[in-house]
């Protein structure tokens, strides 16, 4: 059984603490959600979750193990989709998702390209150069990401912004077919995503203090 689970985990930015002593504890299937006001430190966990940043204290531990002792192998294990896009503009859209699935080492037969596409509504925009996409279209296509190639963990950041009423149901219904697989979801959201109801508050974590010089 798949957990993903995060110790005490202090980050300091700067001579900012964004949180302190936070823990977490996702299990399989199940959708923790990030709440809190902006600059609470929401996309910091996610990037901390990832592995792209270290917690100045604390351990992020996957299925027992240290996240940080083979890293290479647990970011083959997620997909993560930040505010951010990595869309490569001279690439056609189904260019960008076939080089985001090989780029996750996934066997070629186990990968969905097509179908991702369909599923976020692209599949007639696939020949189209990405320069040409719309602000939503290049959402989408981000997060056409999480269904091109299978990753048990997703960690999301706002997927909802840009998302139209049927892009939002599309979604839905990725996060819900993934928890149905046992995946496991950690989303910075208000929306209401999947089935779950297991919110992670981290303003109860921030301290409103500088770090001594």
């Amino acid at each position: 059984m798949a957990e993903f689970i995060g110790q005490e985990l202090t980050c300091i930015r700067g001579e900012r603490v964004v949180f302190s002593d936070l823990s977490f504890a996702i299990g399989e299937g199940e959708v923790l959600y990030l709440r809190g006001p902006n600059g609470s430190g929401k996309s910091t966990l996610l990037r901390l979750m990832a592995g792209l940043l270290r917690p100045t204290n604390g351990t992020i531990l996957w299925n027992g193990e240290n996240a940080r002792d083979d890293a290479e192998t647990f970011r083959g294990l997620l997909h993560y989709v930040g505010h951010q896009d990595a869309i490569k503009t001279a690439l056609t859209v189904e260019e960008n998702l076939t080089f985001w699935a090989e780029m996750s080492g996934v066997d070629p037969e186990k990968r969905a390209v097509g179908e991702a596409l369909e599923e976020f509504s692209l599949g007639h925009l696939s020949t189209l150069p990405a320069r040409f996409l719309s602000a939503g279209q290049r959402k989408r296509l981000n997060l056409a990401r999480i269904c091109a190639s299978p990753a048990p963990l997703w960690l999301l950041d706002e997927p909802s912004n840009s998302l139209d009423t049927e892009s939002l149901g599309a979604l839905r219904s990725a996060i819900s077919a993934h928890q149905e697989k046992g995946g496991l979801v950690a989303v910075a959201t208000h929306e209401e995503l999947g089935s779950d109801t297991n919110v992670l508050d981290i303003s109860e974590f921030t301290k409103k203090k500088e770090v001594a010089a």
